[in-house]
């Protein structure tokens, strides 16, 4: 049997006005995922634990079959891996955003979604300038760079995602803690080096938003997790075009696929991901595709174009996976769930039940539509997301 789990990022939503008090998800025209839901289970899960952060590092890390509580240290030492660097035992990883703060306001947590051949310009200038023995900037992809910091005690500090403050003011987000003053400073000394940088130059003469600082958060030493193949008796392959899902791949010893064309955003190429993972299945037992568009579309607050993204996401990548050989062969399992929750009333996730979808051979149909408010009148919930994975891949819903 082989298998398939689609991560729709932050796709589930609340119900909204200009959707007749529906959410993005019941409003999109997806056909192909709702007959699948109709033929499938439709249930629900949280990937959050009680007590811990709802980022994508926490929830992904839950969905993939994993429990959190056990194996998370932070979010920046999962997506370093991918960037190719080791954490040595005595060094932590730091998430280093390019942002866009003005007048005291975070107005954009990904400086304009600023293309990676522009923010790695800036990170590089950054570290030329605020880099030393012990202390490190590593460009990303787009906005996303990690900071690697030689330490001889955990960081005391306590930080926040600046997705998680979009418009609102940043100074009361900054950085707390005893060790608060070091990535504070960091932060503060990037204002100079950015503010007239060609780059930020030519993106303000374009009406694009400038990178006006670097926002560090999600700290940690190097994490400890087992191989998927080890723990559910199954390899893989991972399809992402971020580091997190790429280093959560890698960490897991997934094969980690390089696809032409997808970039984490609205302007991905859809049905690249659906190709590889269709040729992905000749070789493996499992593919784990992330798609990251709703969740952008979510911290925006764009309903439409979220709308738009799930339309593409059903028409690209869920209608070809689901007629795919081994789907007429009657061999193929597809789970499709988001992570987390990214209202776009609120642009910042939120921890609660999320609807998933179950579909093929096993799956006793349930005859729901797919959706938050179709998945409350299931009688299947799997209340620790972490469990879904594994009740998944032997049909036990």
């Amino acid at each position: 049997m082989k298998h398939v789990v689609i991560c729709i990022d932050g796709a589930a939503d609340w119900p909204m006005p200009e959707l007749n008090n529906r959410t993005p998800l019941e409003a999109a025209r997806m056909p192909n995922l709702q007959r699948l839901a109709k033929e499938g289970v439709v249930g629900r899960t949280q990937h959050a634990p009680e007590g811990m952060d709802n980022g994508s590092d926490v929830c992904c890390m839950a969905l993939l079959g994993f429990d959190p509580r056990k194996h998370h240290t932070g979010r920046a030492p999962i997506e370093a891996r991918s960037l190719g660097i080791d954490l040595k035992p005595d060094e932590i990883a730091v998430r280093c955003n390019t942002v866009t703060v003005q007048d005291g306001t975070m107005v954009d947590y990904s400086a304009g979604h600023i293309k990676t051949e522009e923010s790695r310009e800036l990170i590089l200038a950054v570290d030329q300038e605020l880099g030393r023995d012990g202390l490190r900037f590593h460009p990303g992809v787009q906005y996303r760079h990690i900071l690697v910091a030689k330490r001889d005690a955990p960081l005391d500090a306590k930080c926040t995602a600046p997705h998680n403050i979009t418009g609102q003011p940043a100074e009361p987000h900054l950085p707390q803690g005893a060790d608060a003053e070091l990535l504070r400073g960091l932060m503060e000394r990037s204002k100079p080096i950015l503010a007239n940088h060609p780059v930020n130059r030519a993106r303000v003469a374009r009406g694009e938003n400038p990178a006006t600082q670097i926002w560090l958060w999600g700290h940690g030493p190097r994490p400890s997790l087992p191989l998927f193949k080890d723990t559910f008796g199954l390899g893989g392959a991972m399809i992402s075009a971020v580091d997190l899902l790429k280093s959560l791949g890698l960490y897991l010893g997934l094969e980690v696929l390089e696809v032409p064309g997808i970039t984490g955003f609205v302007d991905t190429d859809y049905s690249a991901k659906a190709r590889y993972a269709i040729a992905a299945l000749e070789r493996h037992d499992l593919v784990f595709v992330h798609v990251e568009a709703p969740d952008e579309c979510g911290h925006l607050g764009d309903w439409k174009l979220k709308t738009e993204s799930l339309e593409q996401i059903d028409a690209k990548i869920v209608g070809p996976l689901s007629n795919s050989p081994e789907a007429r062969a009657d061999n193929l399992r597809l789970l499709l769930c988001p992570d987390h929750a990214t209202p776009c009333a609120k642009k910042s996730h939120a921890t609660e039940l999320i609807p998933f979808l179950a579909w093929g051979p096993g799956f006793i149909p349930l005859g729901l539509p797919y959706g938050e408010s179709a998945a409350r009148l299931s009688p299947v919930t799997v209340p620790n997301g972490h469990d879904l994975m594994g009740r998944f891949l032997k049909a036990n819903l």
